[in-house]
């Protein structure tokens, strides 16, 4: 029997094995969902002891909030000479390091121009604290500038550190979620990714991943490297994906922490141009290395592998095949393809966009309805909660043209500067306005 008898035409045929790759591809990170909604936050045991870790902070020009990370970090329910705060002012200009040793932190200056962006910074820091403190340090947690520490959180991360896992990571949520639409955006996924991302796969057992800051990694794992040995755009996804591949378990522990996002959309395309770009690297640098770890039926690195491969240029080459199906076929009339097919073409144009918005705004109500106590706004804007389930499919459908812009354009780190100098108890504080 043809194929176009049962109305399986070529672009009826390439639609059909889009989507199904899609379907199958992702329908994991479904079964997450589902994993959280009933089981709830991963629980864990009370630590047997207590362990001894460093604090390591990069700061290039953060004087209006370091202190409030340091001070967030000195008032942990934890026992006070277990921790110490190590800063690397890198490249500073202002009064980052004073403002940092002021706080009670350990303060490194570096000057090295040639070699820019946090995961230099992070080599530098390592090495030094290896060398000037052996064998003090346990784990070392890793944070940005701009963030503060919920006061339980190295009580919740000694547990899963205690249960003797070399790599974890925490619960991350923002201090800005009201400044825009654009912080909003960020907010709620990355209050998606901590539930339905990593503390499912905490209850499922497999590896989970680092993102940006906020999360602790043996020293072990250091002294073996003689410092940090990332080096792409994306540090923190190249080495949870090294994680994954060599089957080094990723844990997640619900230890909060907020982050301060971008603002305006020119800020966001610059950090998510270089993200995107750098998922690139990792992506050609370890696809072999995922295949691998799928073969020896890791299902982390197949996750990781979903992580970080370019989804959105194959919905991209989607949209563009039945954009040009569609033109060529109206200007053949009816040559080339039938009126039937065209009307295919311009359904599957709209499904494309449209299965993508809806896609993410049930995301965001879920996230919405599930993490509503750990989103903070101040009174007179909670009205971002509502419209945010309508905006956040837009922001993340601007990943796009960023996925396509990244592919041919040369991208070099740079930082995102931080202005919301607040303290964890102001965040707590908007709840009660």
């Amino acid at each position: 029997m043809e194929f176009n008898r049962l109305g399986l035409t070529p672009i009826v045929i390439f639609n059909l094995i889009i989507w199904v790759f899609f379907t199958f591809a992702y329908l994991y990170q479904f079964v997450y969902i589902l994993v959280t909604l009933r089981r709830g936050e991963v629980k864990l045991p009370e630590a047997k002891r207590n362990h001894r870790y460093a604090f390591f902070i990069a700061a290039h020009n953060e004087e209006s909030v370091i202190a409030n990370l340091v001070q967030s970090i000195k008032q942990q329910d934890y026992p006070s000479e277990l921790i110490d705060v190590f800063v690397v002012a890198d490249a500073c200009t202002d009064r980052t390091a004073k403002e940092a040793r002021r706080a009670g932190a350990i303060v490194y200056e570096r000057n090295d121009l040639a070699r820019k962006g946090k995961s230099w910074v992070l080599d530098y820091g390592f090495d030094r604290i290896l060398n000037e403190y052996p064998d003090k340090y346990e784990a070392f947690f890793v944070f940005d500038a701009d963030n503060l520490l919920s006061p339980t959180y190295v009580r919740e991360m000694n547990k899963v550190f205690d249960q003797g896992y070399l790599v974890a990571t925490s619960y991350r949520n923002s201090k800005n979620f009201d400044s825009s639409w654009i912080s909003s955006a960020y907010a709620l996924w990355f209050l998606r990714e901590a539930k339905f991302l990593n503390n499912s796969r905490m209850q499922l057992g497999t590896g989970c991943a680092i993102s940006g800051s906020g999360w602790m990694v043996s020293s072990r794992i250091i002294q073996g490297m003689h410092g940090w040995d990332f080096h792409t755009l994306t540090e923190d996804i190249q080495f949870s994906t090294f994680c994954a591949a060599n089957g080094i378990q990723i844990a997640y522990a619900p230890a909060e922490f907020y982050d301060e996002q971008p603002i305006t959309l020119a800020a966001s395309w610059t950090q998510r141009m270089r993200w995107t770009k750098g998922f690139y690297q990792v992506f050609f640098s370890y696809v072999g290395d995922l295949f691998h770890g799928i073969r020896f039926k890791r299902f982390g690195s197949y996750d990781m592998l979903m992580t970080i491969a370019p989804g959105n240029i194959l919905t991209l080459v989607s949209a563009l095949v039945n954009a040009a199906y569609l033109i060529i076929g109206s200007l053949s009339h009816g040559f080339l393809a039938t009126q039937n097919e065209i009307s295919m073409a311009v359904g599957s144009l709209f499904m494309t966009f449209a299965s993508m918005y809806v896609t993410f705004f049930l995301l965001a109500i879920i996230t919405t309805i599930s993490e509503r106590k750990h989103i903070h706004c101040r009174k007179g804007r909670r009205w971002r909660i509502f419209t945010n389930l309508f905006t956040f499919p837009l922001f993340m459908m601007t990943y796009i043209p960023i996925t396509v812009a990244a592919l041919f354009m040369k991208v070099e780190w740079v930082p995102t500067k931080h202005t919301v100098s607040i303290s964890a108890s102001d965040i707590a504080a908007q709840d009660g306005e």
